[in-house]
């Protein structure tokens, strides 16, 4: 029999029938889908978003007003906000099937600012001890003792360009060996992006995610993915290595929409050979439930 004996190949075969070959999930891939939660009363359940598995990273969106003296406020839209223990049971469940949670900042309607470098510091340490792995006991912790994965900037006030490279640094100075401070941000696709461009010159954003959509410069025309991909090159030229790049898309009909089909075949083939590809990102879990834009490309995302 060579190198194996009749009864070790036996064993061998009741293992493989016992726990068949291991496939990779999303969420143990290097890449993935981000999807945005929180912005749709109709849209279901932070445990719902998980338990789709489509998604390696899930935005709670928006902590809208906060910076400059004001008190923060969590805006989930018509979720039930206060309902903290379910909240604390979906942050769980996604963190269990290996999905990054992230508090997501700002929006485009929000009433946030930073009015100076000491005011960053301050929303940093408020960010850390009231949804990351902070303890100082006067903050309250909407989440209780379940800790986020970091903090995603989605800053589009065009008023509110200052002082966001101040805060990805105190951020970033309360990750630990054992618990990261993950740091995500969404600019435009015009390079670089008026708000967050100083931010992620730091080189402290693990993931860059691109919209290209809303902005007619760079997004996606019928047929035309040409812009796209020019836009693409460039941010993926200008990142660090250190710092992940995803395709930013739109779950509905709206300018620069892109059909799951164009992003597979048109633009996932020409961009995936980038050192810092990360994968796509999708606004938000409520339309990409009901029009099921994740599920068609799910399985291209992170082809090698």
């Amino acid at each position: 029999m060579g190198l194996y004996s009749k009864t070790s190949l036996l064993i061998l075969l009741s293992i493989l029938i016992a726990f068949p070959p291991f496939i990779l999930s999303q969420s143990q891939k290097p890449c993935g889908i981000s999807v945005y939660w929180g912005r749709n009363s109709e849209e279901g359940t932070l445990r719902d978003a998980c338990r789709a598995r489509y998604y390696k990273y899930v935005n709670i969106a928006f902590l809208m007003n906060f910076g400059n003296g004001q008190t923060p406020v969590l805006n989930l839209t018509d979720h039930c906000s206060t309902c903290t223990e379910l909240l604390r049971s979906g942050i769980q469940l996604c963190q269990n099937v290996g999905v990054q949670v992230f508090l997501s900042l700002g929006g485009s309607f929000g009433n946030y600012t930073l009015s100076s470098r000491q005011n960053a510091r301050l929303v940093a340490y408020y960010l850390y001890h009231s949804f990351l792995g902070g303890n100082d006991p006067s903050f309250v912790r909407p989440f209780g003792n379940i800790s986020l994965n970091g903090i995603d900037f989605d800053i589009e006030n065009p008023g509110s360009n200052l002082y966001w490279d101040d805060l990805a640094r105190a951020l970033s100075r309360f990750s630990k060996p054992r618990r990261k401070v993950y740091l995500s941000a969404v600019p435009r696709c015009s390079y670089p992006d008026h708000n967050l461009g100083a931010a992620i010159r730091t080189g402290l954003f693990d993931y860059v995610a691109v919209k290209f959509y809303n902005n007619p410069q760079c997004e996606y025309t019928w047929g035309d993915a040409s812009r796209v991909l020019a836009s693409w090159n460039v941010w993926s030229s200008s990142l660090p290595t250190n710092s992940q790049l995803l395709l930013g898309s739109i779950a509905f009909p709206a300018t620069g929409y892109m059909f799951p089909s164009q992003i597979v075949y048109e633009i996932l083939p020409e961009i995936m050979s980038s050192p810092n590809y990360g994968g796509v990102m999708v606004w938000d879990w409520y339309y990409d439930s009901l029009w099921s834009h994740s599920k068609s490309m799910y399985q291209h995302v992170c082809q090698s």
